[in-house]
């Protein structure tokens, strides 16, 4: 697929759901060719036919489990033989476990640092080279306010949005001058699949209000475009990142491991 004449190109990871099918959506309604990626083809499919056809963008459907260490080298193949040139990377594919960290299943956490920070940093560094060549382009790494607090009995997950976090915010001032930005969306609770994924739904962190997906993509594709390092969607949010930095550390941990426990 080569992109219509004056036509960007976005590619969005974990694009059959959730956030990254709302920034999809955002994508989309603003011009851009689209490459959706992620495991339920079907999924991908009918979102890619509804785009099509509500907005006269082509769309490209690409299966890849990003929990496989190879998938970003067949993903940018794939891209290759097919003529691709990723104007706009969205690593939005992403999740999360609760559980006390003893007990959690040692293959389970493998593959979620793979997806979450390896395949992200992977595919980061396999399209940013062309972009900077370009002399234009946009990453928009999905992170969250875990990045900003240590989070017992979410250990892992908090750690590797903290990664992500920090990584986007290195580029960011590594890119300067070069045409390109780097965006670290930073959402809180959000209307996703993401508690019953992570078996969170009776936790108290999803039981105060959650942030609608389409408020926390609209707010993150605004903010990549306007070349902003951090974006935090919802005033809540934006408090709770800048206590972080106020606030004893073992305090922040103390509160994230009440919102993460599951009342018996």
């Amino acid at each position: 697929m080569a992109a219509e004449k004056g036509r960007d190109i976005a590619l969005i990871t974990g694009a059959s759901g959730g956030i990254g099918e709302e920034l999809a959506r955002q994508c989309a309604a603003h011009g851009y060719d689209l490459v959706l990626v992620a495991r339920n083809e079907e999924r991908l499919r009918k979102l890619a036919g509804d785009l099509e056809g509500k907005h006269g963008i082509r769309a490209v459907v690409l299966r890849a489990d990003l929990a496989d260490p190879d998938a970003p080298h067949r993903l940018f193949e794939e891209l290759t033989a097919r003529g691709i040139a990723v104007d706009v990377l969205i690593n939005n594919a992403g999740f999360g476990m609760q559980g006390p960290f003893a007990e959690m299943d040692v293959e389970a956490i493998t593959g979620m640092l793979q997806v979450n920070m390896a395949a992200l940093t992977l595919l980061t560094r396999i399209l940013l080279p062309p972009m900077i060549r370009k002399g234009r382009g946009r990453v928009l790494n999905v992170a969250s306010t875990a990045a900003f607090v240590p989070g017992p009995f979410m250990a892992e997950y908090y750690a590797s949005k903290a990664y992500v976090l920090s990584l986007t915010e290195a580029l960011a001032n590594e890119l300067k001058g070069t045409g390109v930005t780097a965006t670290a969306l930073c959402p809180g609770p959000t209307s996703t699949g993401f508690a019953e994924r992570a078996g969170m739904v009776h936790a108290s962190l999803f039981q105060n209000k959650v942030m609608a997906v389409e408020q926390v993509a609209r707010d993150g594709f605004e903010g990549m475009l306007r070349g902003r390092a951090v974006v935090l969607p919802g005033a809540r949010n934006r408090w709770l990142a800048r206590l972080s930095g106020i606030v004893p550390r073992s305090l922040l941990a103390k509160a994230a491991r009440n919102l993460n426990s599951i009342a018996k």
